[in-house]
């Protein structure tokens, strides 16, 4: 469904992430935009409202949506993340634990006891939102956001897994913290983790690493 958000705004709405992707990636190749921006159920279009009208904007948008949207093509690959999980890597392992009932061990169990996929990456750079997560462990973000979550933090919110590509703010449940290089500024793709990709954890010790 498109729907008029602002001035010079369209939002799409789809019914999965990897669909807001593909179609994400496939209004950026047919051009024109200012700006497009995938989320979990929709993608945002900024459109340069002294080039083109609502109209002009919106009909170009149908145009791509007239092709059909095509599947997001990502690599099979699956990548392991090794966890540490709970103490000064996890601080809010011992809280999730109240909250669920659950011990920490078997969040942990719970936690690396299957395969995820990415479903965005956004909110801060890098940031990857990791979906699938066992409804035993799904608690809403924390009340009071951390002005400073180290990078590489892994935590829950709702029904996803976080990561923390880079140090900021944040309010998700920190469950652990990962030793996987996630951010390397020297790289043609700097983040580690994109959108469809294959993810499980794996718990560790600061000796496996």
């Amino acid at each position: 469904m498109l729907t008029r958000c602002g001035d010079d705004l369209f939002s799409i709405g789809v019914e999965r992430p990897d669909e807001a992707q593909a179609l994400a990636l496939q209004l950026r190749e047919a051009g024109g935009w200012l700006d497009v921006v995938p989320g979990i159920d929709s993608v945002v279009v900024r459109f340069d409202a002294a080039r083109l009208s609502a109209t002009e904007a919106q009909r170009a948008i149908d145009s791509v949506l007239a092709a059909g949207v095509q599947p997001l093509e990502v690599s099979d690959e699956l990548v392991e993340i090794p966890v540490i999980y709970g103490g000064e890597s996890g601080p809010d392992l011992d809280e999730l634990s109240q909250a669920t009932g659950l011990s920490p061990d078997e969040i942990v169990r719970l936690h690396t006891g299957r395969e995820y996929r990415v479903d965005m990456v956004g909110f801060t750079p890098g940031f990857a939102f990791i979906g699938g997560l066992d409804e035993r462990l799904r608690v809403p973000r924390r009340k009071e956001p951390r002005q400073r979550v180290p990078a590489r933090s892994v935590g829950i919110a709702d029904e996803r897994t976080g990561i923390y590509a880079m140090e900021s703010p944040g309010g998700w449940t920190l469950i652990g913290r990962t030793s996987y290089p996630l951010f390397d500024a020297t790289a043609e793709q700097p983040f580690a983790l994109a959108p469809g990709m294959r993810v499980r954890f794996r718990a560790v010790t600061g000796d496996d690493e």
